[in-house]
């Protein structure tokens, strides 16, 4: 018995500790970038992966969240080419010569911690 309830106990701790990030949306691409991102870059708690309508195209916005000062905020097509970046130290909200608050629409949030 201990040793069944000794296997059953691992389980749980390696699905636990193995858990993939819940992403409810997003091409192959993305999602990979995604996972990616939760692991490397994002900020615990704090980071967000965001989708808009931008220039025609979707558009996604990899926000690694509060930890770190004047961080850029890359933002991926759906094929994972980078358009450009927002924020940073400069402040930038350019992107392809247009500005991104003024004209994206935010659809969904695929992605945050």
């Amino acid at each position: 018995m201990k040793r069944v309830l000794f296997m059953i106990a691992g389980c749980l701790i390696f699905a636990a500790c193995n858990k993939s990030p819940h992403i409810t949306g997003g091409s192959a691409c993305i999602k990979s970038k995604v996972k990616q991102f939760s692991k490397t870059e994002a900020c615990d708690g704090s980071a967000t992966v965001k989708q808009y309508t931008f220039q025609g195209q979707t558009v996604y916005v990899f926000d690694q969240g509060t930890c770190g000062a004047d961080l850029a905020q890359p933002v991926l097509t759906a094929t994972c080419d980078t358009l450009g970046f927002l924020g940073g130290i400069a402040g930038n909200g350019t992107i392809n010569g247009e500005n991104f608050y003024e004209h994206a629409t935010y659809v969904s949030t695929i992605w945050s911690n």
